[in-house]
This record gives structure tokens, sequence and C-alpha cells, in this order.
């Protein structure tokens, strides 16, 4: 690992010989879940499930790549929910799906194990390709989607998230992203960022090219100027690249956050519509199982305070059970919900006479096909679009770094070095980060917001 640590740290001065040259170990380390502890949580609520005890970092042994696939050198990871949900075995445990990908091939065979390596992101350099590789090379400076898919159906090559063999890699397939190695297919593959460093690089992956199929795809709600977009969430890992990407694309966000530290990063990013529901005391359920129609329509006058008396025109949906109802009630006539990822439940319950009568629609979305992705990525790399990482833990603290994603108590994303030996590395075009470094730092950690 030290001879590929310093070949990367030697930049352009080692050529893509001298990479594929790098002898690979016979072992890495991965944060991984084990099937031997799958049922270390029954009986407790999700809450109080800690991936602090579910997720180790152990040694594994190396994956070669083969046909379509690429071996990566993970300088950087981040943590996302799906990272949460493996960890804590929830809503099914991750094995399952290990399982099935391994019954479609021999070659897929592989990823079945006793362990499963996770993690939905990268940054980091090329070591190997396999057979039929042609684009990416050893030493290549790459980012990952997380879309893995076989596209051997007609159905997945008008959009590829339809394939029947779509699969999130890290989540359900192995050899994932928070570890020193990565197995990817080589479609996966994006252009790292040069201006950002490796942990930043690494943070917009998934979270990005969701956000952008949720609201700028023709997939998703096709977002126009002028457009009122509720975001929900704004500043979290997946609501601040939305809220990004609606102020970029010419849309009035109303972003909707938890706490005056938070309403203030939103406001960093050029948000001016911005409710606080922990203190304006947003409650839209009077018990377990009883909304209140009451509390929709207080936060709807409150968004049509904020928008000059105008309804929203798309509703960008991901806290699910808790938020859904009031979502298709203020979404305005004709307005589209656009949904994906439910982390406070995915039993949603609404009153479907808002929907049917007022002509709404609710989308469903999930991360998104390689051309979205590449187009989210191509924004980052022109500096359109700016990380929001917040804070970076060392591999070994991986636990830790799950269990603040879901506890929420982080803000953006939390990062996780892995073959970088520290912060601030990586960076090939320090002229373009200079012009956007107050951006870039908007979510560190004891940094105040810059406007």
């Amino acid at each position: 690992m030290d001879e590929i640590i310093q070949a990367v740290a030697c930049g352009g001065d080692a050529s893509s010989e001298d990479f594929a040259g790098l002898r690979l170990p016979e072992s890495y380390r991965g944060a991984v879940v084990r099937r031997e502890d799958v049922a270390m949580f029954e009986g407790m609520a999700s809450r109080d499930k800690d991936p602090r005890k579910s997720l180790q970092v152990q040694r594994v042994p190396v994956p070669l790549p083969g046909p379509g696939e690429a071996l990566v050198a993970v300088m950087a990871s981040s943590v996302n929910y799906n990272t949460v949900w493996s960890s804590i075995f929830e809503p099914l445990s991750t094995f399952g799906f290990l399982e099935r990908y391994a019954k479609l091939s021999p070659h897929t065979a592989r990823h079945d194990l006793p362990y499963h390596v996770l993690g939905s992101d990268l940054a980091g350099v090329v070591l190997r390709t396999g057979p039929g590789v042609s684009r990416w090379k050893p030493g290549d400076r790459v980012v990952a989607h997380c879309l893995s898919v076989e596209l051997e159906s007609a159905d997945g090559h008008d959009d590829t998230m339809l394939d029947p063999e779509q699969r999130i890699w890290g989540f359900e397939t192995n050899f994932g992203g928070l570890a020193e190695l990565a197995l990817v297919k080589s479609n996966q593959l994006m252009p790292k960022p040069a201006h950002l460093t490796w942990e930043e690089a690494a943070a917009p992956g998934l979270v990005n090219s969701t956000a952008y199929r949720q609201l700028v795809s023709r997939n998703g709600a096709q977002m126009k100027q002028g457009d009122n977009v509720l975001i929900w969430g704004a500043s979290g890992g997946l609501g601040s690249y939305a809220t990004q990407l609606a102020l970029a694309g010419g849309a009035h966000p109303v972003c909707v956050v938890s706490s005056e530290q938070k309403a203030e990063i939103c406001r960093s990013m050029g948000a001016e519509a911005v409710i606080d529901r922990d203190a304006e005391g947003y409650r839209f359920w009077k018990d377990e199982n009883t909304q209140d129609p009451k509390e929709w329509k207080r936060f709807g006058r409150r968004i049509r305070e904020l928008t000059g008396g105008e309804d929203v025109d798309i509703v960008f949906e991901h806290p699910g059970r808790e938020t859904f109802g009031a979502s298709v009630f203020v979404t305005r006539k004709g307005g589209t919900i656009v949904t994906c990822a439910s982390t406070s439940g995915y039993r949603h319950e609404y009153d479907n006479r808002y929907l049917w009568m007022s002509l709404k629609r609710i989308v469903g979305s999930h991360f998104a096909n390689y051309r979205e992705a590449w187009e989210a990525n191509r924004l980052v790399v022109k500096g359109k679009i700016h990380p929001t990482l917040s804070k970076v833990y060392a591999l070994q603290d991986t636990g830790q770094a799950a269990y603040d994603v879901h506890r929420n108590l982080h803000q953006g994303k939390v990062g996780v070095l892995c073959l970088a030996p520290e912060e601030g590395l990586g960076v090939t075009d320090p002229d373009l980060r200079a012009r956007h470094i107050g951006a870039i730092n908007r979510f560190r950690e004891g940094q105040a917001p810059t406007p």
C-alpha cells in the first residue's frame, strides 16, 4: 500500500505504466459488516441501533478486475444513508442482496462472502483494468458513481435505471468504496474534479446524482427557471445538493431545516426562503397513527408568505412517512412530488383528495443513470456545484461516521479518508479552487458560512 500511496503522491510524475507496474497487495482494509452479526440488533428500535458496534474495519482479500471492471486505489470515500441501513441491517440484511447477485453468473458469485465491504462513493486512482476496458487506464484520477447494471435486457437501454439487474454498488454489491481498494464496473468511473481534494471529491457522488435526477432530469421533476421548490432537509447530505441545483437552475428553493445553524448554511448558499421547522413547531402527526391536517395548512400558509402567495411547483421528498402527507398537501395544482429514500419510514400516508382532484403527480426516483451521474459530476468539475463536506474521519472510525449520519448529528456529507494519509491532498487545479474556496469550505465544521 505504501508504494501505491507514494505513486499517487507523485502526481503527474508517475505514468500509466508506473501504476500498472505497481505490485498489488494480497489484502486490504475495508469497512465491513459481517454475516455472523446480522441478528445483533433484533428487537431494538431503529434509533437505538449503533453502527459503531456492527461496522468493523478488517483486512480482506484483493479482488482482481474481470471483464469491464476496474480496481481503484481509494484515497477517500464518504458515508451515505445506505451505509447506515447496511450497518443496522434495515430494512433487510444486505447479505440477501449479495446472495441474489451471486446467482446471476459465476463471475458475480465472488460477491457472496461472509463479509460485505460497504460504501457507494469514492475518489481515487485506477490501478488495474479488466478485459474490454479502453476508456480508462491505470493512473487515471477518478470518482465513481454507484450504479451497477448488466444491460443484457432491452428494458435498460432507454434508461439504465430500469435495467432488471440494476443495483447500487457498495450496498447491493460487494467491494465498496469505504476501503483502501474498490472494485467497480468501468462505466461507473468519471473524472475527478481537479480543484478538489480527495475527500471533497468523494462527497458529491451519490447524493448529487440522486438530486440531479430528482429535480433536473426528464426522469424526475424537470425543474425549470422560476419554479418554487420545497426542499426537506435542505442542509443535509441530499438536500444540500438539491438546494444548489435549484439555485443554479434559476428556481426558488424553499428550504426546510431543523435548526438556526442549518438555516444559516442555506442562506449562505443563496437561499432566501428558509423554514426552521423546529423553531416554528411543526408537528404533522398527532400521534403514531394520526396526521394533523391543520399543521399541513399552517405549513402551506408559511410557504406562501415566503413565495409571494404561491404554492410550490415541486417537492423534493426524502424524509418519507413523517412529511409525505404535508408534501402532497402543499404542492400546487398540477405540481410534482418527487420522492426517494424515506429515511423516516417507508409507509407513506396522504389524503388522496389533494392528489387526485388537484392533478398532482408523485414520481419515484432512485439514484441516477450514467448520463445523469456524468452531467451531475460535470457541474462539480466546472465549479458550478460544490461539495458539502462537513467533517472527515479516518477509515478505522467509519462506525462513528455512520453513527453521526444515523443520529443526524452532521451537516452535509461526512467524509472518510482511506489511503489518503491526511486531508487537503489531491488538488491539481489550484486556480479554480481559489475562485471557489469559500463555497467549498461552507459546510466545514468550525468555519463560519461564507456568503
